[in-house]
């Protein structure tokens, strides 16, 4: 029923004039809160909102501004038969600007002749409507603009405007109401994004992973069409692809020198370039797909020291909140710190593998010294600490503790270096003396490693690989021409070494030391 009809047009009964107004008010009224309560978002709300009052008082067109608090500016957000138009107001500019600045209705007699009116939008405005500006308020604050217009020469009767002022009031709370929950919802999954992207910081050693988690984070949390992250290299001085989303592949691997595009300048002032329009007279370039009509860049700076860009494209022009910038900063200290960490953990594991490789040396240049001592052949330590490995494997030895156990293997009689040689290289049979001594370079090898920390999952107690390099001890050494004893042929020495099986030797081990010697077909 439209609020300009009699009681006669509608084929209602006939009513007191002011209960009639009043009763058509309510239905409206109600009429309007229950469309409205459909609503789970702004842009689903806006629309019903302006539709349902046009209908309401049966306007020619209802349009609806709102103020963006980021930038300070009135927006036009919703119309039904309007025109959009594309300007945006300061509090106080146009006949929009005032309403909300002072929170006072404006009635005019004519719009597009109206001294208030702006003159960007006035261009826009059509001939022959007049109406009402009233202002959409919460409990707390002016939100925003209702126009209501009518097309001359009918104007608003005053219940109409006071209907309207009903209708700003149930607009300002829905308004109100959706905005605080799409900032809750904004906030959580921004909450969540960042949460994803510490975890993958903490527990993935492969920066090229946690810097894909954190561009998907980006696109989907501002609403960007692409976006990448470019790594400075010192050497070359230059800014390189490390990682892209939303790129077309000649753009995923380039390089930017220093200071030049978006990027480089980003890079040299440390600090966030924001270019909205890249079609706009000013024209920065991006250095990638020209169908890009903004982009942005941002430093990613950990230490004081620069560690790359992150750049942001999209495909309209778009000026960013600040809200969407201080989200945007927290994500790019995070990918600094992943870089940061990145290159921490590159050079201690290469500085892990060069120490290692170290020792090693180490421990082999001590292993051919004993060689040397005892007048061994070349390679006893080395083919003991291979041979070693092999039955550890077929044992079922754990992989992880083969760097230890050929460590083992090697320095098992480092502990000789201190037995005189004349006991070491006695042609003869030892005497008790002579053989306690000799049982004691057990002892001097402990006293000799214990001080060294790295050395200690070789030299402490581990006896199934212990088991295992004392087999293999003993046939090397049998093979070997030694001061005291010829070389022993290999069919001797299995048959010693199954004699002592359970008495000196591990039967287990001794089972898998002959079925590995088999295999090799030694005669």
């Amino acid at each position: 029923m439209m609020l300009n009809q009699t009681p006669q047009q509608s084929g209602k009964p006939v009513l007191d004039a002011d209960a009639y107004r009043r009763l058509a008010h309510l239905e409206a009224v109600n009429k309007l809160s229950g469309a409205l309560r459909v609503a789970q978002t702004l842009d689903e709300m806006l629309p019903i909102l302006a539709n349902e009052t046009l209908a309401m008082i049966d306007a020619a067109a209802v349009t609806i501004w709102l103020h963006d608090t980021a930038r300070n500016e009135l927006c036009q957000v919703a119309a039904s038969g309007f025109p959009n138009i594309n300007v945006r107001l300061k509090p106080g500019d146009g006949i929009a600007g005032q309403v909300f600045l002072s929170g006072q209705s404006h009635i005019s007699n004519e719009f597009k002749t109206d001294p208030r009116t702006h003159p960007s939008a006035r261009a826009q405005v059509p001939p022959n409507l007049a109406g009402a500006a009233l202002p959409i308020r919460t409990t707390r604050e002016t939100v925003g603009v209702l126009f209501a217009s009518v097309l001359l020469p009918r104007a608003l009767s005053p219940e109409q405007v006071q209907l309207l002022t009903t209708v700003a009031e149930i607009a300002g709370i829905a308004i109100h109401r959706l905005q605080l929950n799409a900032l809750t919802e904004r906030r959580l999954r921004r909450l969540t994004a960042l949460q994803t992207v510490n975890m993958a910081i903490s527990t993935s050693l492969d920066l090229r992973v946690t810097l894909n988690i954190l561009l998907d984070q980006v696109i989907s949390q501002l609403q960007a069409d692409a976006a990448d992250i470019l790594l400075f290299n010192p050497h070359t001085q230059q800014l390189e692809s490390a990682a892209g989303r939303g790129l077309r592949g000649a753009d995923v691997k380039r390089a930017v020198n220093l200071g030049e595009g978006v990027a480089g300048r980003a890079a040299v002032e440390r600090q966030t370039v924001i270019v909205p329009d890249l079609k706009s007279g000013a024209r920065m370039t991006c250095s990638v797909d020209d169908a890009f009509a903004a982009c942005l860049a941002t430093p990613l700076i950990a230490r004081g020291q620069i560690k790359g860009v992150l750049e942001i494209f999209h495909r309209a022009p778009h000026d960013p909140d600040q809200e969407w910038l201080d989200f945007l900063q927290t994500l790019a200290e995070l990918a600094a710190i992943a870089i940061s960490n990145a290159a921490q953990f590159e050079t201690l594991g290469r500085a892990n593998v060069e120490l290692g490789v170290a020792f090693d040396a180490m421990i082999e240049g001590w292993a051919r010294a004993l060689e040397m001592l005892e007048r061994e052949p070349q390679g006893h330590s080395t083919r003991v600490a291979d041979l070693t490995l092999r039955l550890a494997r077929a044992l079922n030895v754990p992989e992880t503790q083969f760097v230890h156990l050929r460590r083992g293997a090697l320095l098992h009689d480092i502990g000789k270096l201190n037995v005189p040689e004349s006991i070491l290289l006695k042609p003869d049979r030892l005497n008790a003396k002579e053989w306690a001594e000799m049982r004691k370079h057990p002892l001097y090898a402990y006293e000799l490693l214990a001080p060294i920390e790295y050395l200690k999952p070789a030299g402490e107690a581990i006896p199934l690989e212990a088991r295992i390099f004392a087999i293999v001890d003993v046939w090397d050494a049998l093979q070997s021409v030694r001061p005291y004893h010829a070389a022993w042929r290999p069919a001797k020495i299995l048959k010693r070494i199954q004699t002592l099986a359970g008495t000196h030797f591990d039967p287990k081990v001794v089972g898998a030391f002959m079925q590995l010697i088999a295999a090799t077909n030694l005669p």
